[in-house]
């Protein structure tokens, strides 16, 4: 799991030569880096990055760069056993309770997406998990 204080770092300090984006699985954006970093463009760039890593949630720097960790992690405690009983939802009352969490997740996903910190693919693969 990819750690938003050590982006962070890695942009300030090494950002001219992308070593930020490798470590965040952009090996596309870090070979740009490096094949330009004789530009100082990278370095500019960088430092706005190093700006962004700082002032962004965590939650939001989770969805954008751990979200393939996140979503095999849910989907490893749903398929095992011990918490299969601990998700089972009993309901005396004959009210439906259960979609209320997910709905105010899949809304906050929602929003995510809106803004651009989640892609669409992204989004759908959470709302599927969820539902």
């Amino acid at each position: 799991m990819k750690n938003k204080t050590t982006a962070a770092i890695l942009a300030l300090f090494l950002g001219d030569f992308g070593i930020h984006r490798f470590y965040l699985g952009q090996t596309g954006y870090g070979l740009l880096y490096l094949l330009f970093c004789w530009t100082l463009v990278p370095l500019l760039v960088s430092l706005i990055d190093f700006i962004i890593f700082l002032t962004m949630s965590e939650e939001s720097f989770d969805m954008k760069y751990n979200a393939n960790v996140l979503v095999k992690a849910q989907s490893r405690m749903q398929s095992s056993p011990t918490n299969a009983m601990n998700n089972v939802n009993v309901n005396f009352g004959g009210a439906n309770t259960s979609n209320q969490p997910n709905s105010e997740e899949i809304k906050r996903l929602f929003e995510l997406k809106e803004k651009g910190i989640i892609t669409n693919e992204e989004f759908e693969l959470k709302k599927k998990t969820l539902l």
